[in-house]
């Protein structure tokens, strides 16, 4: 189904007439899981561009104001829930604008304090209140789960990338990653902290947008980031300011290989920047062979 501005302009018509003579037009970065466009100045269309992404729609609505109340940064607001008709299979959502850019068009400034201001974001997000709350699974992907459900999507990768890439190195880095299993309480995570997914304004964290993989279970799939964005200082600014044990950030560093393993090797097939993920898992060695040095 072709979800574009016509068919958001019939849809708010159809259930939200008083925004009618509003100006829509799509958003620059739309994401995968989702199609957006903007609804006037303040306001934002989400429609799931599939049915597998259908339960973030009640989620979100569910959740994000209960979360909103107790992270330290601005998080997209629900204001209205479409239905699912005749026109949209899928139920729908209308949420309050947030200024800023995303970081996906390769932002050069300083990342530091970037790095801190996330770090303390997810640290609130830690202690945000569980009951009731959605525990990871099948429903956002396996974010949360534990990292050997990616097992074999590892060993298909080394597989295909043979001598390109330094197995022995990512085999260890796996290994450690998946040595240890998350064994505290679940505690809420984002599930998707990337470069399309923060806000910045005049070089500030301004904003954590798109909650749709969220639940709780173990935080270090947050943590990837780390290693697709950060470097140097404003990776030990964020390692130095994020609330967990080494474990954790070993296991963080494994789900940043993971997917790009599974980009660079095509195993993920929706994905077109191979290229981009390159440097990525040469980071990811290099970071892990000096800590390794350091220890």
């Amino acid at each position: 189904m072709l979800i574009d501005v016509a068919l958001v302009k019939k849809l708010i018509r159809s259930q939200f007439p008083q925004w009618r003579d509003e100006v829509i037009a799509p958003v620059e970065s739309s994401g995968w899981d989702n199609r957006t466009f903007h609804l006037g100045k303040e306001l934002l269309v989400r429609l799931p561009s599939a049915d597998d992404y259908i339960s973030q729609v009640e989620k979100e609505q569910e959740w994000l104001p209960i979360i909103a109340e107790q992270v330290t940064l601005p998080i997209p607001t629900p204001v209205a829930k479409g239905r699912s008709d005749e026109l949209f299979p899928r139920p729908w959502s209308v949420y309050r604008w947030l200024d800023g850019e995303t970081l996906i068009n390769n932002y050069d400034g300083d990342l530091t304090t970037i790095a801190r201001d996330l770090a303390s974001f997810l640290n609130s997000l830690d202690l945000v209140s569980i009951k009731g709350a959605p525990a990871a699974g099948k429903h956002n992907f396996f974010r949360g789960c534990s990292l050997k459900h990616y097992e074999d999507d590892v060993q298909k990768s080394l597989v295909i990338l043979g001598g390109i890439v330094d197995e022995a190195a990512i085999r260890s880095i796996w290994e450690a990653a998946t040595t240890h299993e998350w064994t505290d309480k679940p505690v809420w995570f984002h599930g998707d902290v990337s470069l399309g997914n923060l806000l910045v304004n005049n070089g500030n964290l301004v904003a954590v947008i798109d909650f749709g993989c969220s639940a709780i279970g173990d935080p270090a799939c947050d943590l990837a980031i780390a290693w697709t964005l950060f470097s140097g200082n404003s990776r030990k600014e964020f390692k130095k300011h994020r609330n967990v044990d080494s474990h954790t950030w070993a296991r963080g560093r494994g789900w940043a290989l993971w997917k790009a393993l599974i980009v660079w090797s095509g195993v993920d097939s929706n994905q077109s920047d191979r290229h981009l993920v390159e440097n990525i898992v040469r980071e990811l060695i290099a970071d892990y062979e000096l800590e390794q040095a350091n220890n």
